[in-house]
């Protein structure tokens, strides 16, 4: 059986969970959660959350989360601003990971920036992968230098019609093999079986967002009793409406 899937716990996987998301009550509330080891955000999520200013939320948030990883992602398109806003970024604190894009919205690559900064030992969460070329040019990149990351969006791969494990599988054994430093990470979970997905290939970390990373302690419960508890919300919701025929 999985070693998440157990009778004694939720969940005693070796994964490592990371909350994904931008609102920050939740981000707090994910960061306290033992089950939750790092959060992650990008400036999407930030504009969905509200967020206006940039660098003051980040540093709210980082007065509150203080040990636990946490990623936030530079915003420029050019690769010199990109390279002072990574500069930036790291100086916010000790547990910041900075996020590079593994291109520019001009599909220029970022492999170049990718490795100056890594060699200045700033910690990195390389995003945006999508392919097996884009995790080997990314963790030669990385190779020596600061703890990093490579983010594969497994959950949009998925929304292909494309089965992500074969790319996990092989993505893993890349970086392994290049440097123990690098670690991968399954990005944009759609469901909670990517977790338990995510950990039978080996992945490192796997991000989701909090509503998804909480159904970890719903993991191997009785299917008879969600069964019995799925027809008494029917029957709540169905009284509660005065439904007649």
């Amino acid at each position: 059986m999985n070693s998440i899937l157990t009778a004694k716990s939720p969940y005693l996987g070796k994964i490592k969970i990371y909350s994904d998301g931008a609102d920050r009550n939740s981000m707090i509330e994910m960061a306290a959660n033992p089950l939750i080891q790092g959060l992650t955000t990008n400036p999407s999520l930030m504009k969905k959350a509200g967020v206006k200013d940039y660098r003051t939320y980040s540093k709210e948030i980082l007065s509150q989360i203080t040990e636990k990883p946490i990623s936030f992602e530079v915003f420029a398109d050019d690769f010199k601003e990109m390279h002072r806003q990574a500069l930036e970024i790291n100086s916010w604190g000790r547990n910041v990971y900075v996020k590079i894009p593994i291109t520019n919205s001009k599909g220029e690559s970022a492999i170049p920036l990718i490795r100056e900064l890594s060699q200045l030992k700033i910690k990195l969460n390389v995003t945006a992968l999508f392919t097996l070329k884009q995790v080997v040019e990314t963790c030669d990149a990385l190779k020596g230098g600061a703890p990093s990351i490579a983010s594969v969006f497994a959950g949009r791969i998925a929304d292909t019609g494309r089965d992500p494990m074969p790319l996990m599988h092989a993505a893993l054994e890349v970086c392994t093999s290049t440097d123990r430093n690098i670690e991968l990470l399954w990005a944009s979970t759609r469901e909670a079986i990517n977790i338990v997905q995510a950990e039978q290939c080996g992945c490192h970390i796997i991000t989701a967002p909090a509503d998804i990373a909480k159904k970890v302690t719903g993991f191997n419960k009785d299917l008879t009793q969600m069964s019995l508890e799925t027809v008494q919300a029917f029957k709540s919701d169905s009284d509660s409406a005065g439904f007649s025929l």
